[in-house]
């Protein structure tokens, strides 16, 4: 019977191979089924493109078929993707019974952010804000989580904006606060399965599409001059902290900041 030193050592070792270089590769996603909602742009297409790269069965969705078809054509062959209405708790449902079992679901669906200060607030749109961003992700897990194999993992997204709220951002800062206790109420609920939830900084993304160009990189290079790594993220940095969190299995309730010491300044 091995020491507890060698069943260390063996766990390790299964998650290596050799790549054709010599070099090392590590094998926690490959062979592994991810679905993605939201996959079809910003964090999630970059999530998606990373874990088909360690060799991931990759799923992502959108509620345009476009973005998907979009997509698609930039993740590797055998890559799958479905256009649903992530309000809809119908399809949403039927999106999990047609994907059958998987390994990991990650959420990071939303519309571009719309601000404002509280007199100017306008309630139906506070409302629909929550729609998508907070109801879809509860229903992703309550509909993803019966299909998911042992090992798994759900990962969802908010934003540093609940750590220090501005003028003008009183509904998103109360969303992000609210994916904060889904997080960790999911992780109790769900054990063993792990939930955990990304906290980003500001980051080059279709987020903020709807601020015109010149004035959108004004305000990307004004805010990364003070952060303390002296730019925003691009949507790939955001990446690496879902490829962590998926990958890491003793991590479960946590938010991982990745803001570029944003908090801090």
């Amino acid at each position: 019977m091995p020491s507890a030193l060698q069943a260390r050592t063996l766990s390790y070792q299964n998650l290596i191979i050799m790549n054709d270089n010599g070099t090392k590769a590590n094998l926690g996603l490959r062979g592994k089924k991810i679905v993605l909602l939201g996959g079809t742009s910003g964090f999630g297409l970059a999530t998606a493109l990373a874990a088909a790269e360690e060799g991931a069965e990759v799923v992502v969705v959108s509620s345009r078929q476009q973005r998907v078809d979009e997509a698609l054509s930039a993740l590797p062959p055998g890559s799958k993707g479905y256009a649903v209405n992530l309000t809809d708790e119908q399809q949403i449902a039927g999106l999990f019974n047609q994907i059958g079992e998987f390994d990991h679901l990650i959420f990071t669906a939303g519309e571009t952010l719309q601000l404002n200060e509280l007199p100017s607030v306008k309630m139906d749109e506070a409302r629909q804000f929550f729609e998508v961003r907070y109801w879809g992700a509860l229903m992703a897990a309550k509909y993803g989580s019966p299909f998911m194999r042992k090992g798994g993992s759900i990962t969802l997204t908010n934003g540093t904006i609940g750590l220090r709220p501005r003028k003008g951002w009183a509904v998103a800062a109360s969303l992000t606060c609210a994916i904060e206790g889904l997080t960790r109420a999911l992780a109790v609920e769900l054990a063993p399965l792990r939930v955990n939830a990304v906290c980003a900084g500001m980051a080059r993304t279709e987020l903020w599409s709807n601020i015109p160009e010149v004035d959108r990189e004004a305000m990307f290079n004004e805010h990364g001059s003070k952060l303390l790594t002296g730019r925003v993220g691009e949507a790939s940095d955001i990446a690496e902290a879902f490829l962590y969190l998926m990958k890491g299995n003793f991590s479960t309730g946590q938010v991982i900041v990745v803001d570029g010491g944003g908090v801090l300044v």
